[in-house]
């Protein structure tokens, strides 16, 4: 019982990483589409 508690606390931060890296990578794309194009990415 003890090692599934475990992987389940241990598994979020692997998760948010994740999300964070997939967040980080849509941006990069988008700034640097904007960048080539000369326009603000906002």
């Amino acid at each position: 019982m003890t090692i599934i508690f475990a992987t389940y606390v241990l598994i979020w931060p692997a998760l948010t990483l994740g999300v964070l890296a997939l967040i980080c990578r849509a941006v990069w794309r988008d700034w640097c589409d904007a960048r080539r194009q000369r326009r603000s990415l906002v």
